[in-house]
Order: structure tokens, then C-alpha cells, then sequence
């Protein structure tokens, strides 16, 4: 080889490391980029949500050997996390491409999951308490719970409410305890339906804050509820008609064993109506006698101890402060400026 043909091919080399170096940093930038915009297109509901995904994994990975399959549930929150990623994204994406004129099928059908998965990443955690509930603590904490009830009421409550069973007020309350399905579901389809997307995020939040403190303090302090510990000392179960029915149902399916305290029924249902406080007073009013008969059940049903409500309602209370404050200090609503102009118009 001359050396006009050296000096060709060692320029070609060059060229070549060249290219492939430009194509790599372009592939790089490219991924960046990408991923903060899917950062930008998350809002305060995400960063709670992918927060306590990120909290857990670490001490499942700390207190690995507490737990039954770790990689497994570490590999199973990645998944979740990776969904929710996406799913913002691609909502992002076709509200990009919508004229808020004329708002294409495929942006309505990403924009509800967009807003309404929340409540499908609510139950997905708790139903995954039941594997986290001892990742701290191997033993079950039940009798102090027992104890603290006995202090302020000087009766176990679950055994002593057992002398006003009747069907009928069993079916009652079988029906305020299942009441607790609603309230995030009636309050955020108000505000999803006119538009009000600010004080739907802001309500999910507070929901996801309040949870999150539950969610930890649980996997903290195990706690089975009255219908383990206490099985065997009632007289006879609980007698009613379609509601004790219905809830029998989903107990039977979905019931966790442990996660008890504080009570997640009553921290959600507190968040909601905190959330119809703050954003529709009217509803508030409506949602009160129902939460407070919602309490009232979760002991007389025999899932959870007084000392559960009064968890719950500390949590959810916190929740609602804590989401309200970031809602407040961050401004983290994103929604499209279509949308924000369509909804003005309504």
C-alpha cells in the first residue's frame, strides 16, 4: 500500500470512528431527551407514586431476607414503574398532537387511563402489603392494638359490639363499610367531568400521600386485625343480605392478611373527604355521615381495631396536608393547554 493509500484509508478509518461516535451521542441525546420529557409530562400524583415504589424496593433489597421472592417483587414494582413512565409519556404524546378543537379518540382513550389508573396503583399496593407486611418486623403487634382499645373504651370493642348483632344492622353496616369504594370514585368523577383537572390531580395526591404513610407504617408495625386474632371468640359470624353477601365476596378474594393499622379504608375515605372539603364543599356534607358511619363498621365488622381508625384518620389527614402543600408549592398539574382552554369554554 503507497502512501496515498495509507493516508485514504486512515482518513476512511477516521471518518468512520467519526460517524459511529456522532451516532452514539445522537442516540444518547436522543434517549435524554426522551426521558425528560416523560419526567416533564409526570405530575405530583407520579412523584409520590414512583417515590414510595423507589422507597420500597430499597428496603425490600435491605431486608431481603425477610421476604419470600425479592428479586421477584423488586422486578414486579419495576414493571409498575415502567408502566406508569409509559403511560404518562404516550398521553403527553397525543395531547401533542390534538387540536383542543376537535380531540381525537385515541387522546380521550389515553387521557382516561392517563387519569383514572391511580385507583388500579392504589390497590395493586395494597394488595402487595400482604407480602411486605412482615419486611421489617417478623412478629405481629396485634396486642397492643388490643391493649390501647382496652385503655380507652375498658372492652375489647370487636368482642363487646357482638351483643348488638342483628341482620339487619349487620347489612347496614356491611353497607357503610363498602361505602369506602366510592368516595375517590363519585368525588373524582365530579371533577373529571367538568373539567377541573387541577382539583382531581390535587385529590389524588392527597389520596396517594395518605396511603404512602399507611403503606410504610404498616410494613413497620405488622398488624393481622380483629378477624385473625380473634377468631374463634365470637359467638357466630355475621348474618345479613346482599351488601354482607357482596363484602363476604370481595374479602374472600382480596382480603390481606395483616396491614391492618392503620386502617386504609378510613385513611382513603379521610382523603376523600378532606378533598371534598377543599374542592366541593357541598359534596363534603353529603360524604360526612357516611365516613362516619364507615368507621363505625370497620370495628363492627371485625377488620380493624379503634386503634386503626384513629390511625387512619391521622394518616389520611396528613395525606391531605402533605399533598396539598406540594400541590401548592409546585404547581404540578400538567394538563395540555387545549385542555385547560376547552375546559374554560365549557
Amino acid at each position: 500500500m503507497n502512501e496515498l493509500q495509507t493516508r485514504d484509508y486512515q482518513t476512511g478509518e477516521d471518518t468512520l470512528v467519526w460517524t459511529t461516535q456522532t451516532e452514539q451521542l445522537g442516540l444518547f441525546a436522543r434517549i435524554a431527551r426522551e426521558f425528560t420529557e416523560t419526567w416533564i409530562a409526570c405530575g405530583a400524583f407520579e412523584w409520590i407514586a414512583l417515590g414510595y415504589l423507589a422507597l420500597s424496593s430499597v428496603l425490600i433489597t435491605i431486608f431481603a431476607e425477610n421476604l419470600v421472592h425479592p428479586l421477584r417483587l423488586i422486578a414486579t414494582q419495576a414493571g409498575v414503574a415502567i408502566l406508569i413512565l409509559v403511560l404518562c409519556r404516550v398521553e403527553a404524546g397525543a395531547a401533542e398532537r390534538t387540536n383542543w378543537l376537535c380531540e381525537s379518540f385515541s387522546y380521550r382513550f389515553w387521557h382516561i387511563w392517563r387519569h383514572w389508573y391511580p385507583h388500579l396503583f392504589f390497590l395493586f399496593c395494597f394488595e402487595e402489603m400482604g407480602r411486605l407486611v412482615h419486611l421489617v418486623n417478623p412478629r405481629w403487634e396485634d396486642a397492643k392494638l388490643i391493649a390501647f382499645d382496652h385503655w380507652l373504651t375498658g372492652v375489647n370493642p370487636s368482642l363487646w359490639l357482638e351483643q348488638f348483632t342483628h341482620p339487619a344492622l349487620t347489612e347496614f353496616m356491611q353497607f357503610a363499610y363498602f361505602t369506602y369504594f366510592l368516595y375517590l370514585l363519585i368525588l373524582g368523577a365530579i371533577l373529571y367531568y367538568q373539567r377541573d383537572f387541577e382539583s382531581y390531580w390535587a385529590v389524588m395526591t392527597y389520596s396517594a400521600a395518605g396511603y404512602v404513610f399507611g403503606y410504610v407504617i404498616a410494613s413497620l408495625f405488622p398488624v393481622q386485625s380483629p378477624w385473625f386474632t380473634l377468631a374463634g371468640q365470637w359467638h357466630g359470624e355475621l348474618v345479613g343480605g346482599p351488601f354482607t353477601g357482596l363484602i363476604n365476596l370481595i374479602e374472600k378474594y382480596g382480603r390481606v392478611h395483616g396491614a391492618a393499622f392503620p386502617s386504609q379504608h378510613v385513611a382513603g375515605a379521610m382523603a376523600a373527604l378532606l378533598g371534598a372539603w377543599r374542592h366541593r364543599r357541598w359534596l363534603f356534607w353529603i360524604f360526612l355521615p357516611f365516613v362516619a358511619c364507615m368507621c363505625v363498621s370497620t370495628v363492627y365488622v371485625r377488620n380493624h381495631y379503634v386503634a386503626d381508625v384513629f390511625g387512619g384518620m391521622l394518616t389520611g389527614t396528613l395525606g391531605n396536608v402533605v399533598g396539598g402543600w406540594v400541590m401548592t408549592r409546585y404547581r404540578t398539574v400538567t394538563e395540555p393547554r387545549h385542555n385547560i382552554q376547552l375546559g374554560e369554554s365549557l
